[in-house]
């Protein structure tokens, strides 16, 4: 099955009715293992998707509005995503439910998307005044200002090179990384950053692989995992991390790390998010 032939069949691209009470039925979970990219039924990683939900709200049981921000945090090894529509879709459900208190709100989204995923997700709800999701600077270097010319604008592993005789650690970045969501075809901006050990990996060959992706259609999670196979491939680092913060979208933001060892990354914007 071919990716179009995959979200045809399924409602992902189906105009979509706002429901306005708690309705987990919303979600909708999508393999990992998805029929066209076989490559991802081994991971050679460990890895976690976190989101951010800025736009949270429920009634409490005197009908008055309360709002929160979200944190969720699903692993990598989860047997499905959830699609970011129903996953958006899902939390506006909650906008005329009467729930107790914000506990009970987490423990429901806590459940829901845990089925959905087929694995443990974390769900943290907090006020406006107590989210501590601090604004920092990207680490390490920033290899958009070279002056290379770009011909390919889908990925292309080829474009990787490293050379084997240093041998350095370095933190990476690019603020040039653009996807296209596979179900709207909306473009997905990010900042990508890969921090590794290993043969010095060429900059101007990585800044025109990130770039490749421009035209790629496929989910977030997907693209990361891709891009950490591919590094891991071509240039053979020792230790690897590769991970993206994206830009938020439907009051959504979704954040995927993989990495060669088990990590539990904190939650620090960029300045685009």
């Amino acid at each position: 099955m071919q990716q179009n032939d995959f979200i045809e069949a399924s409602p992902l691209g189906d105009k979509s009715t706002y429901v306005n009470e708690y309705a987990p039925s919303l979600l909708f979970p999508i393999p990992r293992n998805t029929p066209w990219q076989p490559e991802f039924l081994s991971r050679p990683f460990y890895g976690i998707d976190v989101w951010n939900a800025f736009e949270v709200s429920w009634l409490n049981n005197k009908g008055l509005p309360k709002m929160a921000l979200a944190e969720f945090r699903i692993p990598a090894d989860s047997p499905n995503i959830i699609e970011s529509k129903s996953f958006k879709l899902y939390l506006n459900s909650f906008n005329q439910t009467k729930m107790a208190n914000a506990p009970q709100v987490q423990r429901h989204m806590a459940a829901d998307l845990s089925a959905a995923a087929g694995a443990e997700v974390k769900v943290t709800l907090y006020s406006l005044r107590d989210m501590a999701m601090p604004v920092l600077p990207t680490p390490g270097t920033s290899i958009d200002q070279q002056d290379i010319e770009i011909t390919t604008y889908t990925p292309d592993a080829s474009l990787l090179l490293s050379d084997v005789k240093i041998y350095r650690t370095e933190i990476l970045h690019s603020n040039l990384l653009k996807s296209n969501c596979p179900v709207t075809g909306q473009p997905d901006w990010a900042t990508l950053v890969v921090e590794y050990e290993g043969p010095t990996i060429d900059r101007a060959g990585l800044l025109a692989y990130i770039v490749s992706y421009r035209e790629h259609g496929d989910f977030h999670e997907q693209c990361v995992e891709q891009i950490f196979l591919d590094i891991k491939a071509q240039c053979k680092p020792g230790q690897l991390t590769v991970y993206a913060r994206y830009v938020r979208r439907g009051g959504l933001d979704i954040n995927p790390y993989r990495s060669t060892r088990p990590l539990a990354p904190s939650n620090h914007r960029t300045q685009r998010q």
